[in-house]
């Protein structure tokens, strides 16, 4: 009998023929997926912060050096995918494949950014690429710091955390600006560079080579030297320095066992005026359990305000993260977490996306959020207490500073992720959170980072992870209000006018009337 069978060898054709096209694609796109993970390093915990200044450079030559536009825009997607992934690998045990999602969907909006460079890295073209290429990487930063595509974690001018001279361009604009100022810098000596090639289609240049260089050199000299320019305080002491213990127990398992440890290190502190405890410090419901909150007044009573997170299921079910300021007559506020952790406090689309929770440790019921930010007092001092995540988005503060607060106070944990970049990550936000609204910043982060900052984002206390017990800090009150402070994030959204005019422009150059 004569089988109707087709012939098994064309499947097998045709799946090597696809596995090569793959490969292929891989080798021509793999230089812009590694060249998107190098301006990592320039964060901690690898900390190279001068990387940052020449980070870029590499892949705004592979979208200079591309045939077309088209295919500038694919490398600057594939920077772009590169650079989330780098940014974002410690979530792989909580996200699982959705962090390949996550960057593969935030890695798109560096595809302007590709176009942008192959159009504008080209003899006589310096001002303008200095000024667009940078506001549509600043538009692309601002638009994946939507909370729902992960936040702004990793924003590029945080790099600069240990430098609170080039942070003074937080102050004014935001690390929007300092991220601004980055991309300039790298782009003119991106511009230094290509001056010594040229590509298919480009006129002749106008002068020599060395000429170009010096001035794309000099443009960039001056650019970066605008934050030291700049640098001044915009703030004030409001009266005397705040005495603040950040308690960090460590890696504790059972919530009775990590409760027991807080009030340990926390029973062997001076009097101060604030003890604070870090994020999911507290793992029962105090308001049903009376015998913990009077071991927690009692603490308060003798060693000053205690400002505990507590992370529990209340009498509904529901979980929320609250910050609770508990005072020696018992609970005096409650502040609850307004920004949840997508995929790890909560999973967006949860009918869509929920089966992540079978195959990673993504939320297996969604964290109930807060309706807005609370200010407490510790003695005379007005402090506006944010929660963990809370940390990376830089109106949260600004919010709480033009509430009034004196001091920026964050309650942390970050314990799933030890071992990792992301705790030091986290806790050098604080310095630029201090810059920008012109307040100290203090962290304690129940297994690490605490830290502290003064009002312009100088150090003041680092404990690293591997470090149990507790820190002891003053930092001094603060009044005033900086440019940042007054006006918000009008940078990414000139950005955002700068990169649309461009592209409108390039549009009509493509499809000119008749």
């Amino acid at each position: 009998m004569i089988g109707s069978g087709g012939d098994p060898s064309a499947d097998g054709g045709r799946s090597v023929t696809r596995r090569a096209r793959a490969v292929a694609l891989l080798r021509r796109r793999a230089p812009a997926l590694v060249a998107g993970a190098l301006p990592v390093l320039a964060f901690p915990r690898p900390g190279l912060d001068w990387l940052a200044w020449v980070a870029l450079t590499p892949g705004l030559l592979l979208a200079r050096s591309a045939p077309t536009g088209r295919e500038a825009a694919k490398r600057g997607w594939w920077f772009g995918a590169g650079f989330i992934l780098a940014a974002l690998y410690w979530l792989l045990p909580t996200v699982g494949p959705g962090v390949l999602l996550l960057a593969v969907a935030a890695g798109a909006l560096w595809a302007p950014w590709g176009y942008a460079a192959w159009a504008l890295l080209r003899p006589g073209r310096l001002i303008a690429a200095v000024v667009v290429v940078p506001s549509v990487w600043l538009a692309a930063e601002w638009g994946r710091s939507w909370q729902s595509l992960g936040g702004p974690w990793a924003l590029y001018g945080a790099t600069q955390w240990r430098h609170p001279a080039v942070l003074s361009l937080a102050s004014i604009g935001g690390v929007w600006l300092v991220t601004f100022a980055l991309v300039a810098v790298n782009t003119a000596l991106a511009i230094a560079a290509g001056a010594w090639f040229r590509r298919a289609g480009d006129t002749p240049p106008a002068g020599r080579p060395v000429r170009r260089t010096l001035a794309a050199v000099l443009l960039a000299v001056l650019i970066a030297a605008a934050g030291p320019l700049t640098y001044r305080s915009w703030s004030a002491p409001a009266g005397r320095p705040l005495k603040v213990a950040l308690v960090q127990p460590g890696v504790v398992v059972g919530a009775g066992t990590r409760f027991d440890a807080g009030e340990r290190i926390t029973a062997a502190l001076p009097r101060v005026d604030l003890v604070v405890w870090g994020e999911s410090s507290v793992g029962f419901d105090l308001r049903r359990r009376p015998d913990l909150m009077a071991r927690l007044t009692a603490l308060a009573r003798a060693h000053g305000p205690l400002l505990v997170n507590e992370d529990a299921r209340d009498a509904a079910g529901r979980i929320s993260k609250s910050a609770v300021l508990i005072g020696p007559d018992g609970e005096r506020a409650r502040y609850v977490k307004n920004r949840l952790v997508p995929f790890g406090e909560y999973i967006p689309l949860r009918t869509t996306l929920g089966w992540l929770t079978r195959v990673s440790k993504a939320a297996d019921q969604n964290r109930v959020p807060g309706t807005g930010v609370v200010m407490m007092r510790a003695g005379a001092v007005d402090f506006g207490p944010l929660i963990c995540f809370e940390s990376t988005f830089p109106d949260l503060a600004r919010t709480v500073v033009n509430r009034g607060a004196r001091v920026l106070v964050y309650e942390s944990a970050t314990s799933t992720f030890q071992g990792s970049w992301a705790p030091p990550q986290h806790a050098s936000l604080g310095a630029v959170r201090a810059a920008e609204t012109g307040r100290p910043a203090v962290q304690a982060a129940l297994t690490g980072v605490s830290a502290a900052f003064d009002e312009r984002g100088r150090r003041i206390a680092w404990m690293d992870t591997p470090r149990r017990g507790s820190v002891v800090v003053e930092v001094t009150p603060s009044r005033g209000r900086t440019p940042y402070d007054r006006y918000g994030d009008y940078v990414p959204w000139l950005a955002v006018v700068i990169a649309a005019g461009a592209g409108l422009q390039a549009w009509r150059r493509r499809h000119p009337r008749g």
